[in-house]
């Protein structure tokens, strides 16, 4: 068995030497009724995803964890919670290095991904949330390249124990500032992580793919572009160019 980290009180650590996908292992969790906190640690995942239905190389070494959240919202407000994510893994940059967020949910160092983050909710009957799924891979020891990339590969150092317990304590910090504050405190912390107003950047719709001036992120967490056409609002797509 792999030794536990200290994780924030009220949190619940399920540590596993092989899972299948962390995600995967908190949902039937959460739909048993694992409450909020609970934190599904695997030393090595075999069937890692990451957004898009991409595959997340997941051998022993990295953080591979997927946290059981329960935030009493709307559906909407339930995409709020990755960009509180990305500020947890940013915070864990240290020494001096460039972090950037990269919208709507990954995080680089020194110019390449350090992590990705896999936010998964359920929904009831009245659209609102029942609990939410906060999957988060983070490159400690080592940075797969794989072909589909399209950014190189980075990592933060330190032990995988480490991570746990700052992630851990992040996710905690910013859970709380965005019940009592709401949003829009969580919104400026991720602005001031991203990348700079003004960067060109890339953005992939489906088929179609728009360039622009990056703006911001507007209230509801949706992309801001300024456009040759005029500006665009994105609340979904791929961004391609540099972290914005």
């Amino acid at each position: 068995m792999i030794s536990a980290p200290v994780l924030p009180d009220g949190w619940t650590l399920v540590a596993l030497d092989s899972v299948g996908s962390t995600n995967d292992e908190a949902v039937l969790l959460a739909e048993a009724g694992a409450p909020e906190g609970t934190f599904v640690w695997g030393r090595e995942q075999t069937g890692g995803r990451g957004r898009r239905g991409r595959g997340w190389a997941s051998p022993v070494g990295n953080l591979y964890c997927s946290t059981v959240l329960r935030p009493d919202c709307t559906a909407q407000r339930a995409a709020e919670l990755g960009f509180i994510a990305a500020i947890a893994v940013a915070d864990l940059v240290r020494d001096g290095r460039s972090v950037r967020v990269k919208w709507p949910n990954d995080v680089l160092v020194d110019g390449g991904k350090v992590a990705g983050i896999l936010p998964e909710s359920s929904i009831g009957q009245d659209a609102r949330v029942e609990h939410v799924v906060l999957g988060i891979g983070v490159n400690v020891a080592f940075a797969p390249e794989l072909p589909e990339m399209r950014y190189p590969g980075a990592t933060l150092g330190g032990t995988v124990e480490a991570a746990v317990e700052g992630l851990t304590a992040g996710l905690a910090r910013w859970l709380a500032v965005w019940r009592s504050r709401g949003f829009e405190t969580v919104r400026a912390a991720w602005l001031e992580r991203a990348g700079p107003l003004g960067a060109t950047v890339d953005v992939k719709l489906g088929e179609e793919l728009v360039s622009g001036s990056f703006a911001g992120m507007d209230r509801e967490g949706a992309l801001l572009l300024e456009t040759p056409a005029g500006p665009r609002r994105i609340v979904s797509g791929e961004l391609l160019g540099r972290a914005a």
